[in-house]
């Protein structure tokens, strides 16, 4: 990756045309050919960018450019549409390459597939004498996150989201609908889980007969000790 902190413009032509101002921004140049225009503001979206597939080309100002104290100009064309993305450098205060190498990616905590994880081995959080029959148990349009029986024996088909909105209330439903056609699993109960169950979520889901838990992620995994709270 590419860094160039530099006083400079930029044109935009193609789609869209736009145009930057002279002033002090970061140019940043990445290892799969984009190139993107950041100020010091405006949190993480640049304030134009290229990306790829294209081509930048380093190239030296005419003699107009050069009298308006332009000392270089890149060229960036995207290779599939006439999109040019054209950035007269004047004064260049920074200019550095890193090598990131392969980036593993984005992991994200609390995830679906967590909760799931940690429900099966908690099943009793969704109340006393509940036992875990499976994971993922599959149906003709998918697979139920888990199933279980209730301290009564009676099975439970349980819908796990991160925010529980009416589309989860929706799907547990049709999953319920299925199940429910198995004398071997009949009668089924539905449970909707979630970390943040929206209202019109739970009316929903309480008219439909399904209940509704919130899962408390940190407590969960035991980073929240609820026994010590205040409040």
């Amino acid at each position: 990756m590419r860094l160039v902190v530099a006083q400079c413009s930029a044109r935009y032509t193609g789609r869209l045309t736009a145009h930057l101002p002279l002033a002090t921004r970061l140019v940043v140049v990445k290892a799969d050919g984009s190139v993107l225009l950041h100020s010091d503001g405006g949190s993480y979206k640049p304030l134009n960018w290229m990306s790829p597939p294209c081509t930048l080309r380093a190239g030296e100002p005419d003699d107009a450019a050069r009298e308006r104290g332009v000392t270089a100009v890149w060229t960036v064309q995207h290779a599939k549409s006439d999109d040019r993305l054209e950035i007269e450098l004047h004064e260049v205060l920074h200019d550095s390459s890193h090598d990131l190498g392969v980036d593993p990616g984005l992991v994200k905590d609390g995830v679906e597939a967590h909760l799931q994880q940690l429900l099966a081995e908690q099943i009793a959080l969704l109340g006393d004498g509940h036992t875990l029959v499976r994971r993922e148990y599959m149906t003709a349009i998918g697979p139920v996150d888990i199933l279980a029986r209730d301290a009564t024996g009676a099975t439970v088909a349980v819908e796990i989201k991160r925010r529980g909105d009416i589309d989860g209330v929706e799907q547990l439903t049709r999953y319920l609908e299925l199940l429910n056609r198995d004398p071997l699993l009949a009668p089924v109960r539905g449970v909707f889980a979630a970390q943040e169950i929206k209202p019109q979520a739970r009316v929903l889901a309480t008219d439909r007969g399904i209940a509704c838990v919130v899962l408390d992620y940190d407590a969960m995994r035991g980073v929240d000790d609820v026994d010590s709270r205040l409040f």
